[in-house]
């Protein structure tokens, strides 16, 4: 606790409340035990402000407090930190954890104590990775005041290099994106995209191109937000009056303009063409944003040039081929039977491709079943356990084996038919029990990772279906869960039956799923967004293996997911037929 002639006083002040202001604050945080610090630093810091921006100060009377605080407010500029709370340290640890647990490098961190002896001002700067060190006794007003100026432009600094270094990274990685695209609209799409990531901001935006400086061949690109409705329209008249006030002025100015909430970007290309792009943000762009778009800005006139070159040379590649069409149609002839001829050689080597990926990636599930099993009857053997507990474990080794050979059996039959000519074999089959065996059989994998499987299946659920291949897929749904959720995650399968239908879900609350990898779940050799948990491989042919079998059924799967972190469901839907 600090000596109460150690600190600044609160002293009342009865004059006029005043008006919240909406502008930007520089976050401070006041971390001490001791109440009457709070109220006199709130009342030395008062009236301050540093390029138009005044304080908000945030308190936490405790280290375990300032964690907290810390945690839900990662943009705080600068923290007054007593050094002595719970414990003679609880300042010191709390600094460690501030580095390295949160990994907040940017934050300023003001050390103040009032005992300084019990931590020495040498060895607390050495050992410790803060900015500033102040007794309590030597803190003034106006220390504190230059302090905390020194720590808020220091942190401002830093602020822009980490924004800087961000956006530049943007750009190199969009750069090789950009120039990739062979339309001018996917280009288009594809700038404003980047320039969104790039300002880490929602915004509505609106691309134009303009050829030979008319403006009746303006014509809309791209758009997002409110100007999404444009896309596709050509001439100035086909926009609203003040949007076309607004993009005629840019092609007349040729310069960019930056106002509070409107960014415009002039391009003009090397082949002549001039491009205008009219972004409305939520928030005024700082000016490392704007030095980051006009950065971007600048490449853009070697894409767009990129895309015009492509499609003459297209053109040219079509003229030519016609001509030759139809100079040489016995040559035309020959290249078409050729052509037959590779599209039956690329199936061939697809289908080896898939009969390769299905062995890697298959074979996989019932290896680690069988080595998970392996490992739990060696525990056994080790602790004396009895003979029913060693044979069950040899009964699950002894399935997952049959499992595997059945499965090869099924590779082998299916590389000797062809790829789009396979057949299942159906029967009645009691889903729930066939869920049931999966889960168990998974049980081990999840074991090893601290995860729990939760299975509810109704009894006498019947489904007319290919045991082995229903096996399969959703084996192959139930590994994913446990590849893609973190240590201690839950994984729960739930069987019903709705609309005449079987249905397996399958949910997990792992790593979730993005709005792009939703929209290629089901491709062959998909690599997702999110990665393993624990390392696990992934061929990228599981989820497509499901499909087909699902297909081949007259069923279907389909994947939920609120978005990355939020987890996700599967569910298998087939045809049901009910036990009588």
């Amino acid at each position: 606790m600090a000596d109460p002639d150690d600190v600044l006083h609160l002293i009342e002040d009865t004059g006029a409340v005043p008006e919240v202001s909406t502008a930007r604050k520089w976050k401070v945080a006041v971390i001490d035990d001791d109440q009457a610090v709070h109220e006199g630093t709130r009342f030395a810091l008062s009236d301050y402000s540093l390029n138009g921006q005044t304080l908000e100060i945030l308190s936490a009377y405790s280290a375990a407090e300032g964690r907290i605080l810390m945690r839900e407010h990662p943009d705080v500029a600068a923290v007054l930190l007593d050094v002595i709370m719970e414990t003679d340290a609880a300042g010191l640890d709390l600094v460690e954890y501030i580095r390295n647990d949160i990994k907040n490098e940017t934050v300023r961190i003001i050390l103040r104590t009032g005992q300084p002896g019990q931590a020495p001002e040498r060895r607390v700067i050495v050992q410790y990775d803060i900015n500033d060190y102040k007794a309590k006794t030597e803190l003034t007003a106006d220390k504190l005041f230059t302090s905390l100026t020194a720590a808020l432009r220091s942190y401002q600094q830093l602020e822009r290099m980490v924004q800087t270094r961000r956006g530049l990274e943007i750009i190199i990685d969009a750069a090789s994106t950009l120039y990739d695209f062979k339309s001018m609209q996917r280009l288009a799409e594809g700038v404003l995209t980047q320039i969104a990531s790039l300002l880490n901001v929602d915004c509505a935006g609106i691309l134009v191109l303009r050829d030979n400086g008319l403006v009746e061949e303006l014509s809309v690109l791209a758009g997002s937000g409110c100007y999404s409705r444009f896309i596709g329209t050509t001439g100035s008249k086909s926009l609203d009056p003040d949007l076309r006030a607004m993009v005629e002025d840019a092609f007349r100015r040729r310069k960019h303009e930056f106002a509070d909430h409107r960014s415009v970007l002039y391009i003009r290309t090397g082949s002549g063409r001039e491009v205008v792009v009219l972004l409305q943000a939520e928030r005024p762009l700082s000016e490392t944003d704007r030095s980051l778009v006009e950065i971007f800005g600048s490449r853009l006139s070697i894409a767009f040039d990129n895309v015009i070159l492509y499609q003459q040379l297209h053109e040219a590649n079509t003229q030519l081929e016609d001509r030759v069409a139809q100079r040489t149609r016995a040559l035309m002839q020959a290249n078409r039977r050729l052509s037959a001829q590779w599209l039956r050689l690329q199936r061939a080597n697809g289908f080896k491709n898939e009969i390769l990926g299905t062995v890697a990636h298959d074979l996989k599930n019932p290896l680690g079943v069988i080595l998970g099993r392996t490992e739990m009857l060696t525990e056994l053997i080790g602790a004396g356990s009895s003979r029913e507990s060693v044979t069950a474990q040899v009964e699950h080794i002894r399935d997952a084996t049959k499992r595997l050979t059945l499965m090869v059996d099924h590779l082998i039959s299916d590389a000797m038919a062809d790829a789009f000519d396979i057949t299942i074999r159906r029967e009645a089959v009691d889903v729930s029990a066939l869920v049931s065996e999966v889960a168990e059989a998974n049980r081990p994998l999840a074991t090893n990772k601290q995860q729990t499987i939760a299975v509810s299946a109704p009894p006498n659920i019947v489904t007319m279906c290919d045991a082995d291949r229903m096996r399969e897929a959703i084996d192959n749904l139930v590994s994913n869960a446990i590849k893609y959720s973190s240590i201690g995650g839950k994984i729960t399968i739930v069987v019903s039956q709705e609309q005449g239908h079987t249905l397996i879900r399958i949910a997990d609350e792992g790593a979730g799923l993005s709005p792009e990898d939703l929209g290629r779940l089901f491709g062959r050799f998909q690599r997702l967004s999110a990665k393993p948990t624990a390392g696990e491989s992934s061929t990228g042919l599981g989820l497509s293996i499901v499909k087909r079998i699902l297909d081949m059924h007259g069923g279907q799967v389909t994947a939920e997911s609120a978005g990355p972190g939020q987890g996700s469901t599967f569910a298998l839907a087939l045809p049901a037929t009910e036990m009588s």
